[in-house]
């Protein structure tokens, strides 16, 4: 069960004439849960590199290893 924010309800403010209303009649206002509890660190820069090195490395080999194939320069079989 979570607990109801301390939002007044409207029916139940009085009003003073002007539109205001009166002092103590509202609660303070709503806590806010939303926030981080500390600062997250920041993620390294050098794996993502390392990984797009690594892909573009084995796409090099593998279209050279078509290449290869194609050009007769490999025999498989």
């Amino acid at each position: 069960m979570t607990a109801q924010p301390p939002d007044p309800e409207p029916e139940k403010t009085r009003r003073e004439p002007g539109g205001g209303v009166s002092p103590g009649d509202t609660p303070p206002d709503s806590a806010q849960t939303s926030g981080l509890s500390h600062p997250q660190p920041m993620p390294s820069k050098a794996m993502p590199i390392a990984w797009l090195i690594l892909i573009g490395v084995l796409v090099v080999l593998a279209s050279g290893f078509v290449v290869a194939l194609a050009l007769g320069w490999l025999k498989l079989g």
